[in-house]
């Protein structure tokens, strides 16, 4: 009796579909392909046994076995798409998003309000013609000091107000102002000369709620020809209402400076200040010295021209009601996000 036979054809169906029935997941139902339908399959083998079979016994063993090997292979379909359903199922489940839960949201960060206010500022002189210059911040000690009219025994050289760099005979220093910047500009621009000069700057402070080592100044220079302290008064107070608003007016008083002559303290009235308007100390300015002037090549006799300058820090502090200078250096993102979100 041949091999081929409707018992050990019904055995193979049978062993098939134990098979098919044990396989958990598309993988593992693919790792026994081969063996229920593929070469290594019982029932392949039987298939490639026909051909020695005598010539009046193939025809019934060919049906028997094309049978077969079609109801497994439907089975197996079968199978196949109810475990592809299932894996799909899954995966669906692991990418779902339940929509009820509290979203776990990325703070978003914020730029420095200081930053912001630097630009702030130079775009409102951008917008009067002005341009925009900058220096190195280690600097030599003739641009930090005897350019700028101090003497050799000024209380600004001391040690307890400058960082000296080592060596000391190198003559070089942390700038304690952007001052320098204006003497680079005289000294590498044609006149006229306009420029806002903001930046870094260092003196020997202790941290503490009004003062920091390292802090940030605005300071401006124009020479031209016939240049007053009448032009000085006039920009100063276009700056003040694009900083404080149309109502903000600035006085000048008396004052001295070693690179200006006259010189004048600037105050601005602030009308929008916390507690109420009123006048406010903000920075310094005056008519350029001429013995600047001549330290630059400048002849004096035929330009003038006029500085200012002010500290960023303690603009914000009194525009913003800040009340502690560490906040501002401390780094942590809930100062900066009070003041906005902006690119």
């Amino acid at each position: 009796m041949s091999e081929i036979n409707p018992d050990k054809i019904a055995q193979l169906i049978a062993e098939a579909e134990g098979l098919l029935n044990s396989a958990e997941d598309i993988e593992q139902l693919k790792s026994l392909r081969s063996q229920i339908i593929g070469d290594d399959s019982e029932l392949t083998k039987l298939n490639a046994s026909i051909k020695d079979l005598p010539n009046d016994q193939k025809a019934e063993a060919g049906k028997l076995v094309g049978q077969a090997k079609g109801k497994i292979s439907s089975r197996y379909a079968e199978v196949e798409a109810k475990l592809a359903a299932e894996f799909k199922n899954q995966q669906l489940k692991k990418e779902s998003v339940d929509m009820s839960a509290y979203a776990n949201l990325t703070q978003q960060g914020a730029r420095h309000p200081l930053t912001l206010m630097m630009e702030q500022v130079s775009d409102a002189f951008v917008g009067m013609g002005w341009e925009i210059a900058e220096g190195p911040e280690l600097e030599s000690e003739w641009f930090n000091f005897d350019a700028l009219n101090f003497d050799q025994d000024h209380p600004a050289r001391a040690m307890q107000d400058t960082f000296f760099v080592s060596p000391l005979d190198a003559k070089l220093v942390l700038r304690t102002h952007t001052s320098p910047v204006q003497v680079r500009s005289m000294l590498e621009r044609d006149i006229p000369i306009y420029v806002l000069c903001p930046g870094r700057v260092f003196r020997t402070d202790e941290l503490d709620s009004t003062h920091t080592p390292v802090f940030h100044q605005v300071e401006g220079l124009a020479i031209d020809k016939g240049l007053t302290m009448a032009d000085l008064k006039g920009t100063l107070e276009h700056f003040a209402r694009k900083m404080f608003g149309e109502e903000a007016e600035i006085r000048l008083r008396p004052s001295y400076f070693p690179f200006t002559e006259p010189s004048a303290e600037l105050d601005v009235w602030h009308p929008q200040a916390k507690g109420g308007p009123r006048w406010v100390e903000w920075g310094g300015c005056g008519m350029v010295n001429p013995n600047v002037l001549r330290a630059s090549g400048i002849d004096p006799e035929e330009y003038s021209g006029f500085a200012f300058g002010m500290g960023i820090e303690r603009t914000l502090m009194f525009r913003n009601g800040v009340l502690d200078m560490r906040d501002m250096v401390e780094g942590d993102m809930r100062f900066a996000r009070q003041f906005g979100v902006r690119v």
